[in-house]
């Protein structure tokens, strides 16, 4: 990586923005950088898709708040309300919507109505023309209520088992339609089909029309068709540059698939894709996480485009060689486990764009296809986003929080020698094995765990990576050059479960979010196991918690016992269990830590949250419009980015507004 490269863009509210870095980008031929150019331009096409499923009123909230700050911008004296205007809007922009990015509760609005009103007046008529939201005075009042009312969509995905998930949620899945009558549509779906090979809602939204329920598809032609003919478009132009015959043969299918909306070709395309592993680039385009559905029957669309980097992949391509040895070797229960491992692969890429729920907040590894059938007869495919993850590093090296919440110069030596080879591998492990392993007993499906499936998968990936890290075959395997690497991560990772995460969530509130609720769940009980017998501990030295851990060995087999009953819960679809684990250790905060977290994390001046700008790729043209380079560039500034997104990339049209 270059070292003079500047991985910090800006901070504001609890947001980081970073830059990431594309090493050797402009020594790749022609035809590569053609191809990761039309598969970029795809992945851009659809981020008004994200927009619309968040939220019904996003994309006219988004149009308003941009005509606002381009009028106000353009004013000589702006004021204190402009200023705090911007930082909302920034905030609206990095999370797709008016709902946060990971809490999921409605934004804050950090300004006055009074000020608001001052911004709104600056609208010219040509501006609320184009708005079509009425009247300046009418415009100004559906904006009262969209973010003034706390009543109002106040949450975008609610988990709480107490209420009708989808009736209290604000994101755009599902119209008019109840937790009960949903789940009894999707049931009868899945026993109509006689199989569990089709992930019936993965491309559609659910809707009440008098007493029938019908799926609106997301497809050429359908829901988010002018979006979706872009993808096609730039996808097709990909498949004739493609570094294969199998890339162009998946393209195809996928296109086939967006033309369609039928989910047999989108399974159809993912088995083509697990077994393409000859090319250099790759890239997930679609309709493919539901964790903003609560009932995980709906998926967000993410695109992202990647380079392979060979010499990394090639060190841990071991991983996946061995996975029938992990398999063999898992502490759960033989029946749970998969008799012969196929098609598993991992490796290690550069992130060159990012797209749709894959942006700004990246993640730093994945693990496709979801289909659980897939997985278990075909196999998946693990990657680890090398450049994201080293641009975070970079980016935290001074942040404190090592030194603030390590417990000793013990862990804190450990943690600066090992951290990041740690990190890096249970990644890796995470992805590839984590999520590769185990099977389902006939029947039992991962939506049988309703709004905890998500929660309970990320803890059985987790699981998986902690207990085999602390194994002496990473020596073997040359994963690790120490045994002391996996002591780094389980401090890293029970200081992070129990205490540093919350600092991203209000005094008061519970969690939300899968990947939290499934480490603080792993990290609390564990705790509460190992406190008994000095295994692991939550001590006070001069004033303040910590975390220590006395014996590393025991811990591991904590790990090892919680990932049997992880695996249980999943494999048999044993919902109350599921329940029961996550609602007693994943959900509640204990408030007197909390507090004491945030207050010293605060002293830290540290945004919780990071998030990523995309590079900017501009083709070269001949006279004939012919593309003979594709150059990169980092310029852009956070506010820049998403102006220009919303110019050249707003697609959709046919959205509701106030």
């Amino acid at each position: 990586m270059e070292n003079n490269f500047q991985y910090l863009v800006e901070q504001f509210a609890d947001l980081r923005i970073l830059r990431f870095n594309i090493p050797n980008f402009e020594k790749l031929p022609l035809p590569q950088k053609k191809y990761i150019y039309y598969l970029s331009q795809a992945a851009l096409s659809g981020r008004d898709i994200l927009w619309d499923q968040n939220n019904k009123y996003n994309l006219w909230l988004r149009h308003v708040l941009t005509a606002i700050y381009t009028a106000n911008s353009k004013i000589e004296d702006q004021g204190e309300a402009f200023k705090l205007f911007e930082v909302f809007f920034k905030r609206v922009l990095f999370s797709n919507g008016f709902h946060h990015h990971y809490s999921t509760d409605k934004l804050e609005v950090n300004f006055s109505k009074e000020q608001l009103q001052s911004l709104v007046a600056h609208l010219t008529e040509g501006q609320i023309n184009g708005l079509r939201g009425g009247s300046k005075e009418e415009l100004f009042e559906k904006l009262l209520c969209l973010l003034y009312d706390a009543s109002f969509a106040s949450k975008r995905v609610c988990q709480d088992p107490t209420k009708d998930l989808l009736v209290e949620s604000a994101n755009n899945f599902y119209e008019g339609v109840t937790q009960k009558e949903a789940e009894s549509y999707y049931q009868k779906k899945y026993r109509e089909s006689g199989h569990q090979s089709i992930s019936h809602g993965l491309n559609s939204r659910l809707v009440k029309e008098g007493d029938t329920l019908k799926e609106e598809v997301w497809k050429s032609g359908g829901v988010y068709g002018m979006a979706i003919d872009q993808i096609i478009y730039w996808l097709e132009k990909a498949g004739k540059v493609a570094e294969n015959k199998d890339q162009e043969t998946y393209i195809k299918l996928l296109c086939d698939y967006y033309r369609t909306g039928d989910l047999h070709l989108f399974d159809e395309y993912s088995i083509k894709w697990i077994h393409e592993q000859s090319g250099d680039v790759d890239f997930i385009n679609g309709f493919i996480e539901v964790y903003g559905d609560s009932l995980s029957y709906k998926a967000t669309w993410e695109s992202l485009v990647n380079i392979k980097d060979r010499e990394a992949s090639e060190h841990v391509k071991v991983i996946s060689d061995n996975a029938q040895w992990f398999e063999d070797r898992s502490p759960v229960d033989v029946g749970f486990r998969k008799k012969q491992v196929s098609g598993v692969s991992m490796k290690v890429i550069s992130a060159v764009m990012l797209g749709g729920d894959c942006y700004p907040a990246s993640p730093l590894g994945i693990n496709l296809p979801n289909a659980e059938w897939i997985r278990e007869v075909h196999g998946s495919k693990s990657v680890s986003l090398e450049n994201i993850s080293y641009a975070h590093g970079q980016a935290s090296l001074k942040a404190g929080v090592l030194e603030e919440f390590a417990a000793n110069e013990e862990q804190i030596e450990l943690h600066k020698k090992f951290g990041s080879i740690a990190d890096n591998l249970h990644t890796h492990l995470h992805e590839c094995l984590g999520h590769g392993s185990g099977r389902m007993l006939e029947g039992i499906k991962i939506d049988d765990l309703k709004a905890y499936g998500s929660t309970i998968e990320e803890a059985r990936a987790d699981l998986f990576g902690l207990y085999f890290m602390a194994d002496e075959k990473m020596l073997e395997l040359d994963l690790v050059p120490d045994m002391d690497v996996y002591k780094a991560q389980y401090n890293s990772y029970l200081r992070n479960g129990l205490m540093v995460q919350t600092a991203r969530i209000q005094l008061g509130k519970d969690i939300e979010q899968a990947h939290m609720r499934n480490r603080q769940m792993i990290s609390k009980w564990v705790l509460e196991k190992g406190q008994k017998n000095k295994v692991v501990e939550l001590t006070q030295i001069e004033g303040k918690k910590y975390i220590v851990i006395h014996d590393y060995e025991q811990l591991r087999a904590l790990f090892g016992e919680l990932l049997k009953e992880i695996q249980r819960i999943k494999s048999t679809g044993d919902y109350q269990a599921a329940k029961d684990m996550i609602e007693t250790y994943g959900v509640k905060i204990d408030q007197d830590l909390h507090q004491e977290v945030l207050e010293r994390y605060k002293k830290l001046n540290v945004a919780p949250y990071t998030g990523f700008l995309n590079p900017v790729l501009e083709p070269e043209l001949n006279d004939t419009a012919e593309i003979v380079d594709v150059k990169i560039s980092y310029k852009e500034s956070f506010l820049e980015q998403m102006l220009r997104y919303g110019r050249e990339y707003s697609f959709i049209d046919n959205f509701e507004r106030m």
